[in-house]
């Protein structure tokens, strides 16, 4: 079973660098084509709202069809969505209202895919024996390092390719990532299936949630942190790249530096993550995660130093998602896993189709910089329920791995 596990690390890892190369080459590819940060808002618009729509009503499903086969259909039907937009590109014309549908699909088709994938890790760590702190510290340390690898990759080849083509290799790792799930990960889940029927499932997930106060704390700070990182993600950086730097590379390094800070961050937790309180450690990392890498920007610093700032930044990010995912694991039954953990990300991703909207129109009206300073505002004010919340102080209680 431990060769399932890996099977399933390199899997995602695929999946994510798709995401990663159509995240960079969506926004590059609006704004060369037509030059309006509003239009890149509209497209980032189009990239996040289905991820809610998906999370939110194909969760229950993919308890009911089973991870296995909802991860392979999700990943075959994303990549044939994103070969049709070069396609349609380089042979009858791809118009944006067009563009715009063709992403709507590929990310609603992608998300449950990301669910199903997210909700059998816990089955296939148990039966390789692997801790649940290392599970949740390397798959997200695989997603980050996909992403540390992606970003720059893609700001190089929208250079040699343009950001047309990349797409072709954006649907090419999605193929790839529904072969390796169908080929070498077996069935591992339980029955899950609901006989009270779909809409009944889909309650008893958003029932649970409702109950778990520290849950929904935790969703909430994701909420707004989500929706300010899609506008710097998917529209400010792609500016600041633009205006500042001249320089896709610029795009991508940044990215990828963020990627490679967490690679490191989550490689540390991992490792020592166990021994250290939870509660502190993660409103800490929250903190230094979010404020820094925003700011330098914002103060015009000189690129050099913002890569540095970014890597310190995206060190602090490597402990928040597997501490999240201790946080699912430990608190919601498995016959409820992926529908709750479906219903918390539809409601974390909630904001993201505005962060790009916001972000583009903001830039429009008060300019880069000062759209970057409003944002690290934002960031430190959602920062602090960790050291205030009483719901947060449940981590101090929770007991530390054995080393």
């Amino acid at each position: 079973m431990r060769r399932a596990f890996i099977t399933l690390l390199a899997a995602n890892a695929l999946s994510v660098t798709g995401t990663m190369l159509c995240l960079l080459a969506v926004p590059w590819f609006v704004l060369d084509t037509t030059g309006s940060p509003v239009l890149t808002g509209l497209a980032s618009f189009a990239t996040t709202l289905p991820i809610v729509i998906s999370a939110a009503f194909g969760s229950t499903m993919v308890d009911r069809l089973g991870f296995r086969a909802v991860s392979v259909l999700s990943d075959l039907v994303s990549g044939l969505i994103v070969l049709a937009v070069p396609v349609l590109f380089l042979t009858v014309g791809l118009s944006y209202p067009l563009l715009l549908a063709l992403l709507f699909l590929r990310w609603l088709a992608a998300t449950p895919g990301e669910t199903a994938r997210k909700a059998m890790l816990p089955d296939l760590s148990a039966a390789a024996g692997v801790r649940i702190e290392r599970a949740t510290s390397a798959y997200d340390g695989v997603h980050r390092g996909a992403a540390m690898v992606g970003a720059p990759l893609a700001g190089v080849l929208i250079l040699w390719l343009g950001p047309n083509l990349l797409l072709f290799v954006d649907g090419v790792t999605f193929l790839l990532s529904a072969a390796l799930v169908a080929a070498g990960v077996p069935r591992v889940e339980r029955g899950r299936r609901d006989p009270a029927g779909y809409a009944a499932a889909l309650r008893a997930g958003l029932a649970f949630l409702r109950r778990d106060r520290l849950q929904l704390s935790a969703t909430a700070m994701i909420v707004v942190v989500n929706l300010l990182d899609t506008g710097v993600t998917q529209v400010l950086l792609a500016l600041y790249a633009r205006e500042v730097t001249g320089d896709p590379r610029a795009f991508g390094l940044l990215t990828g530096v963020l990627g490679a800070g967490a690679v490191a961050g989550t490689i540390v937790y991992g490792t020592a993550g166990g021994r250290l309180p939870m509660r502190l450690t993660y409103g800490w990392c929250f903190l230094v995660a979010g404020v820094p890498r925003v700011l330098v920007l914002a103060m015009g610093a000189p690129f050099p130093a913002a890569l540095a700032v970014t890597a310190m930044s995206g060190f602090a990010a490597g402990a928040i998602n597997p501490i999240l995912g201790i946080l699912q694991y430990d608190r919601i039954p498995a016959p409820l896993r992926a529908r709750v953990i479906g219903t918390m990300t539809a409601a974390a991703y909630a904001g993201m189709p505005l962060g790009g909207l916001l972000a583009g129109s903001l830039t429009a009206v008060i300019g880069l910089g000062a759209t970057l300073f409003a944002f690290t505002g934002v960031y430190l004010l959602i920062s602090v329920p960790p050291f205030v919340c009483r719901a947060w102080r449940e981590l101090d209680r929770r007991q530390p791995a054995d080393a």
